[in-house]
């Protein structure tokens, strides 16, 4: 895989985010037994979540590399950037300097350079990380030569557009490097790249190892997210729509274009979710060839007894917090309602959830049971609310003035979710000594946060029940990780995982909210532009019913979630990547019979 390139250096920009979560160790054994029918011997896998920790990709790719490690074995390699300092080190990163024959000491153009080691997770697959500095300075020369070779516009870029694009090329320049370092033929490498962050290296790989097949999967179109975040209705508009014109409106050119070009230009391109898919062809008028639903690596999930453990200390620790700011005891059978994920108010439901509370306080739900409504949602966080610190480390002996804040923000006037909730409390739907109080947790469960100090993984088991009540969502891992835990939800048809649980699981027709919960562990409420208050009635209605329960239908719902989420483990959807593998194999040899 020798071809000519420059190199040259610069100055990376790119900072880290901190890990949520710690998964358990795999046992790193190898055993090589790849798909049926597939050409490929290496399997590259690349992705800006890779060891980093910001979103659902990176749950995606760490819960399904045992599987994929038992049928590539050493033959997978994770490619992510290398973001991290001596004094910051990836928790997850267990450097290995004698991996791949040695080769963190290559000489890489644009003066590259990579570490090599193996990634904590279950499979210990090998994982490659790069600073890619050196990219920066060239950044202009390649974005001509993909508006040559692509037609990909960049010139109306800006930020995080070159941090992408320069993480990108690197990574393809590092899979030529290593291909040719293993001495593994072009026509026996499959690159997988996923999202429009790595969509400029799946088109350099292209120009510079045309031999190699490509793998490109969308996990949100970045046109449609911007639709939706920017307030504008997508379902009762979505065939209208084109993906070229809203990216002109929504200043989206760089980002839609480079995204259209990887698509179109994938030997195989796949998207997480029908519902995706549908996106996609409407968007980027190509429909993905492959539909790759996100599964999940049961060995995420604690055994009986340290989960009863895990269980007893969250919901303690919850409670103080909760007693802290508003001044009064919480009862032991206290319900847990809880909502995570990215933030973003509309997109991710942080509305219809915040509005729910309010209904739930308004039906009197609460008179017959404590209710504690948390938003696990990453802000702007500034640093601990400094009284609620002090109460908690001295126990008691100073006067918390009552908040919902755990963490004090930078913009607390402008967060949506703290407008929302300071309105209700203003106008008496959410007291903030009341038996429906909302506790706004914005910051990463890393278990070093200040306040909570448990993992989110390791809070889950504390929570009775989750709402994730989605506007846009083209999977759904929190749902998913929630039922993995035992804990019923509330979601929506308006994500992947919604429609996989309507289409796959529920079968017959099931005649109310608390029956789905006992059959299914998840309720999907209806949500579309025109239905906002009814799915807040729903889901209000939905929670209702479940903080009456007897305990029989509690264990019943706890159990059904913990089967459906079994339905998913990542053993029964691999095979869709096992397709996927095959047809970018195939359309590489038809492509390359072509030339």
């Amino acid at each position: 895989m020798k071809k000519e390139q420059k190199s040259l250096s610069s100055k990376s920009t790119c900072k880290s985010s901190k890990v949520a979560c710690k998964s358990p160790k795999g046992n790193g054994k190898k055993i090589v037994k790849e798909p049926e029918g597939t050409n490929t011997k290496l399997l590259f896998e690349t992705s800006w979540e890779v060891c980093n920790k910001i979103g659902g990709i990176y749950t995606v790719l760490s819960t399904k590399a045992r599987v994929l490690k038992e049928q590539f074995g050493d033959n997978l390699i994770f490619i992510g950037p290398d973001v991290w300092t001596d004094e910051n080190p990836s928790p997850y990163f267990k450097e290995v300097k004698t991996l791949l024959k040695g080769a963190s000491k290559l000489q890489l153009p644009y003066g590259i350079t990579l570490r090599s080691g193996r990634w904590d997770i279950p499979g210990s697959p090998i994982v490659v990380l790069i600073k890619f500095d050196g990219v920066y300075p060239v950044l202009n020369d390649i974005y001509g030569e993909m508006w040559r070779l692509f037609g990909v516009d960049s010139l109306h870029c800006y930020g995080d557009y070159p941090e992408g694009c320069a993480f990108g090329v690197a990574a393809a320049t590092t899979m030529q490097a290593l291909a040719d370092h293993l001495g593994v033929k072009d026509t026996e490498v499959l690159a997988h790249f996923n999202e429009w962050t790595t969509g400029m290296g799946l088109l350099w790989l292209r120009k510079i190892v045309p031999e190699a097949a490509s793998l490109f999967t969308t996990h949100a179109t970045s046109i449609g997210r911007s639709i939706c975040g920017n307030g504008k209705n997508l379902y009762e508009y979505f065939t209208g729509y084109n993906g070229d014109q809203m990216a002109r409106e929504l200043n989206m050119e760089a980002k839609h274009s480079v995204e259209k070009a990887a698509a179109i230009n994938a030997d195989c391109f796949t998207a997480v979710s029908s519902l995706t898919a549908d996106e996609c062809a409407q968007l980027l008028d190509k429909r993905p060839e492959v539909v790759t639903p996100n599964g999940f690596e049961p060995d995420f999930v604690p055994g009986a007894c340290k989960y009863t453990i895990l269980r007893n200390a969250g919901r303690k620790r919850l409670l103080e917090i909760a007693k802290k700011l508003t001044g009064r005891k919480w009862s032991d059978d206290t319900l847990i309602i809880a909502t995570s994920g990215r933030n973003e108010y509309r997109n991710k439901g942080l509305d219809v959830f915040l509005d729910s509370m309010a209904e739930l306080s308004r039906t009197g739900a609460a008179s017959r049971r404590d209710i504690l409504a948390l938003i696990l949602v990453p802000a702007w966080v500034r640093e601990p609310n400094g009284e609620l610190l002090i109460d908690l480390n001295q126990n008691g002996n100073m006067s918390v003035s009552p908040d919902f804040l755990t963490h004090r923000l930078n913009n607390e006037d402008s967060d949506p979710a703290c407008r929302r909730i300071g309105q209700l409390e203003a106008e008496g739907q959410l007291a903030r000594q009341g038996q429906v109080k909302t506790i706004f947790i914005p910051c990463y469960l890393d278990g070093a946060d200040g306040i909570v100090n448990i993992s989110y993984y390791d809070i889950l088991p504390a929570l009775d029940i989750t709402v994730f009540a989605s506007y846009y969502e083209p999977w759904g891992y929190t749902p998913l990780e929630s039922i993995a835990f035992g804990v019923p939800t509330v979601t929506t048809d308006k994500s992947g995982f919604g429609q996989w649980v309507e289409s796959d699981v529920a079968g017959a027709r099931i005649e109310s909210n608390i029956e789905s919960l006992e059959k299914t562990g998840v309720v999907v409420a209806p949500r579309n532009d025109n239905s906002y208050w009814d799915t807040v009635k729903t889901i209000a209605s939905t929670l209702e019913s479940f903080s009456g329960a007897d305990r029989k239908t509690v264990e019943a719902c706890s159990k059904a979630a913990s089967a459906t989420a079994a339905l998913a483990d990542w053993k029964f959807f691999i095979s869709k990547y096992d397709e996927a593998f095959r047809i970018a194999d195939k359309n590489r040899d038809k492509r390359m019979s072509k030339e």
